[in-house]
């Protein structure tokens, strides 16, 4: 029996009678767009791996601080639903509310108080890809590069209003949001559909629920019409299509807190690390790899550098493969939960190839870097990326 296979049958062995009903009756999923992506996705800006796209980094060149929505990565663990805003419901429930289960339409949340907020969204496994082609280990899981993570400014409701008006009780820990994507099935074991538990404490601190995306309802691919937003955690806790919230006086796990998304392999306890909250420092250069650049001319490199754990404050880069570095002029002030995007002139004169190398420092002193050290499936990757570029 798989590890996969036993954590679904403990789960389901712990779940209440009543709690099952109440999962049973949440609403159905949509069926799937055809393809699973419902937005076009040209060549020349993403990149597909199967229900998944990840963002060139070319194509965030001038695209401002925030990704615009069809330029915006794609993760999703089966495929797109489309679903009916009229129909659509979310329930709250559980053993943490004092009352019974609590019903939302749109309407209903377009009723409380409104925030906008910019906020990150960022695939635990961005990056994944280098562990392979840069640091030569083995991983599972989509190869993403660095295009797995987008800004955005996203409109909606506190979950902590949602909770309040629901009914939350003191006695509460645990928060678990709930898609309405189809169920997700591996390696022949159905884990249902995606969902994975908040603390009670970070739920009611900074967590959105957003029917807006940079001033447009979310785009079918985005979670339309509700999803989460996590402020500077992995992607996953970022719920998209909510149909249900338990609200639960116990801990909650499932699949994506258990057998995925903790840290596991050599250097890691036999049951992984802690569950993974908040992402990494990364850097992206708006260049795609192998690009060439004309030589005796001056060029103006940009990118985006970013950190789950505070604001990045410093990105330094080199041209020569790490031999020299100087420091990047920052055009945004930093900020939490979002990016910030640099720029550095060059000026080659030798052609040939050459290496470009950016690092990022954030407030609270991470620094990317040189290693990171692997974990089996893939996770946090945060070293500095070698990118190749030639001279012509």
């Amino acid at each position: 029996m798989t590890s996969a296979r036993r954590t679904v049958l403990k789960l389901l062995a712990t779940v209440p009678v009543a709690a099952q009903a109440a999962r049973a009756a949440a609403p159905a999923a949509a069926a799937e767009a055809p393809g699973g992506i419902v937005k076009p996705l040209p060549a020349d800006v993403f990149t597909r791996h199967g229900t998944n796209a990840e963002t060139r980094p070319s194509a965030l060149r001038g695209t401002g601080f925030h990704t615009p929505n069809d330029r915006f990565f794609v993760r999703n663990h089966t495929g797109t639903p489309v679903l009916d805003a009229n129909t659509w419901r979310l329930t709250v429930w559980g053993s943490g509310l004092r009352g019974g289960p609590v019903r939302f339409t749109l309407a209903d949340l377009w009723a409380l108080p409104a925030v906008s907020r910019d906020v990150a969204i960022e695939c635990a496994g961005n990056a994944r890809g280098y562990f392979t082609s840069q640091q030569h280990d083995t991983v599972t899981g989509t190869p993403w590069t660095l295009g797995a993570v987008g800004v955005a400014r996203w409109r909606g409701v506190r979950l902590a209003d949602v909770l309040r008006r629901a009914g939350i009780g003191d006695h509460a820990v645990a928060v678990m949001p709930r898609g309405l994507d189809a169920e997700y099935v591996t390696a022949g074991v159905n884990l249902g559909r995606v969902r994975r538990p908040l603390p009670v404490a970070k739920a009611l601190a900074d967590v959105l629920l957003a029917y807006e995306m940079n001033g447009a309802p979310l785009p079918p691919d985005h979670g339309f019409p509700l999803r989460v937003v996590v402020p500077s955690w992995v992607g996953v806790a970022s719920v998209k299509w909510l149909g249900d919230i338990e609200v639960s006086a116990e801990a909650l796990h499932s699949p994506w807190d258990t057998d995925y998304y903790r840290l596991f392999g050599p250097g890691h306890p036999p049951q992984g690390s802690a569950p993974l909250t908040r992402q990494t420092v990364k850097s992206t250069f708006e260049l795609d790899h192998g690009a060439t650049l004309v030589a005796r001319r001056t060029h103006r490199l940009t990118g985006r550098s970013w950190s789950g754990h505070a604001p990045v404050v410093e990105v330094r880069v080199s041209i020569d493969g790490g031999a020299h570095w100087r420091r990047a002029q920052l055009q945004d002030p930093p900020r939490r939960h979002g990016w910030v995007r640099w720029s550095v002139p060059w000026h080659p004169l030798a052609t040939g190839p050459t290496t470009l190398l950016a690092r990022a420092t954030d407030a609270a002193g991470n620094t990317q870097p040189d290693h990171t050290p692997p974990n089996t499936q893939g996770y946090l990757f945060d070293a500095v990326v070698r990118l190749p570029v030639t001279v012509v």
